[in-house]
């Protein structure tokens, strides 16, 4: 063959399988049924209903449209995990992407979301983010109406179903960028939405203290898990081993976890937000685990129990768990119908600084310690010592401060209560002794009339009984 007799084969005008014919031809044929229906929990529909028709009665006559949100870019072109707004999962059940619910004037209810596209559509193959081909099964209008029972209709109806909203709308912004573009909410009107729906989401229904039920009693199995690890994390895993140990618990019994968990080992546990989760774990260390499972509903717990790794506590280590702990049983004992809501934080905060002084290591009476002009004993616990739980581990946090804190404990409440103290090992205030530890002791418990129920009440919390309870763990390898 000679040189004039080669030819050079014919480049394509493009490698894109999108631009290639006969590919859009035989990829939109040949497609069985697919699975897209939608599973939820008995009764998710119905409590998702009422609340609808708890907050059109708070906001009589108005307009009101909340929406799911989308996932944060995490990396360039890869996102975090979606996680829907907790308000709109209130008020609906549905966690999908991009979501949004509209409520007319007289509490009528509408979903809009995408529709899934087909093996015929574009979007079907060559949609990375959210084609089928590319995530799997993606439910459609149908599937969810059919879930939730509430009216679905495409997302590009939106923009018709918001146009000349009379009165004028109520959104959330910052949420949705086309709903922010559609609806011309003020910062002002977005926040009074939130905080009328964080005034109601105070009190929980039956259905949401069956979600936190679940919530908590996969934690309690989850913390076992740690528990049972500790020779492992010793070994070398340290802290890092534990995460992954009850964040797998978590993903498998759950959504995942309901916050970054707090795995504080040694000098970490004083740390108040320790969610680095990336030291060692040594013999003689307390392990302070402050982590909740998230249900698939999307309820989450909030527990804390503090364990000393090989099973037995030091002194000073005991000394300060059992005053955390005697500040516990106080701060329990005033959770109760009609008390402040401030009472059972007086009460631990009351206990601790009395048992601090005692220790010697403040010098003023109690009375100047509990007022407001002294407060010296918070150097130890500048945290709060309590909180509402639910959809969001500080649940119900836009509420007007004199609904939040001002207010009085009502049956249906759900609450973190939550003492402790943390001597940083560098705070020269504190005996070299106490240097390094940090105790916290967090219940979730239900305010009803007649009782309190403490939902984390397998997890003991005396430190001869969670020496026992971490000796058991550790004895089951």
């Amino acid at each position: 063959m000679t040189e004039d007799d080669r030819t050079e084969p014919q480049q394509p005008k493009s490698h894109r399988p999108i631009d290639a014919k006969g590919f859009r031809e035989f990829i939109s044929r040949g497609w069985g049924p697919v699975d897209r229906s939608v599973t939820v929990p008995e009764g998710l529909a119905e409590a998702a209903a009422e609340h609808r028709r708890k907050l059109s009665a708070a906001l009589p006559g108005r307009r009101i449209a909340l929406a799911a949100g989308r996932a944060p870019v995490r990396s360039n072109d890869t996102d975090y995990q979606f996680r829907a707004d907790s308000d709109f999962v209130w008020l609906t059940g549905c966690q999908a992407e991009g979501a949004v619910l509209v409520l007319s004037a007289d509490g009528d209810a509408t979903l809009y979301l995408r529709e899934t596209a087909g093996p015929d559509e574009a979007d079907f193959f060559a949609n990375a983010r959210d084609g089928e081909l590319w995530i799997g099964p993606v439910p459609g209008l149908k599937d969810w109406s059919d879930a939730l029972q509430i009216a679905c209709r495409p997302i590009e109806e939106l923009p018709a179903a918001v146009r000349g909203a009379v009165p004028f709308m109520l959104s959330t912004p910052g949420v949705e960028p086309m709903l922010d573009a559609l609806v011309r909410t003020s910062q002002a009107d977005g926040n009074s939405l939130r905080q009328t729906l964080a005034e109601l989401r105070r009190i929980k229904d039956d259905w949401e203290l069956d979600q936190l039920r679940e919530a908590v009693a996969a934690s309690v199995t989850a913390f076992g898990d740690v528990a049972s690890e500790l020779p492992e994390a010793i070994r070398g895993g340290g802290e890092r081993w534990l995460q992954g140990t009850f964040d797998r618990r978590a993903r498998t019994l759950g959504n995942g976890v309901g916050y970054a968990s707090i795995v504080a080992a040694g000098k970490h546990a004083p740390v108040l937000h320790w969610v680095r989760n990336d030291g060692p774990v040594n013999e003689g260390d307390v392990i302070l685990l402050d982590a909740g499972v998230e249900t698939r509903t999307l309820y989450t717990a909030d527990v804390t129990r503090t364990f000393p790794a090989t099973g037995e506590f030091t002194a000073a280590q005991r000394q300060v768990h059992d005053l955390v702990h005697k500040a516990q049983l106080a701060s329990l004992d005033a959770v109760k119908v009609g008390a402040p809501y401030r009472s059972f934080q007086y009460e631990a905060l009351r206990v601790l600084a009395e048992g601090l002084r005692d220790w010697g290591l403040l010098d003023v009476s109690l009375d100047e310690l509990l007022g407001p002009d002294g407060q010296q004993h918070r150097r130890y616990i500048v945290c709060g010592t309590g909180h509402y739980i639910g959809l969001d581990v500080h649940d119900c946090d836009a509420s007007r401060p004199e609904a939040y804190f001002a207010g009085d404990i009502e049956a249906g409440m759900a609450l973190a209560v939550e003492p402790g103290l943390y001597f940083h090992p560098n705070d020269e205030t504190v005996p070299p002794e106490l240097r390094g530890i940090g105790i916290r002791i967090e219940d979730n418990v239900v305010v009803h009339a007649d009782r309190l129920e403490i939902l984390t009440q397998d997890l003991p919390i005396t430190t001869d009984g969670l020496e026992q309870w971490t000796q058991s763990h550790l004895n089951s390898r």
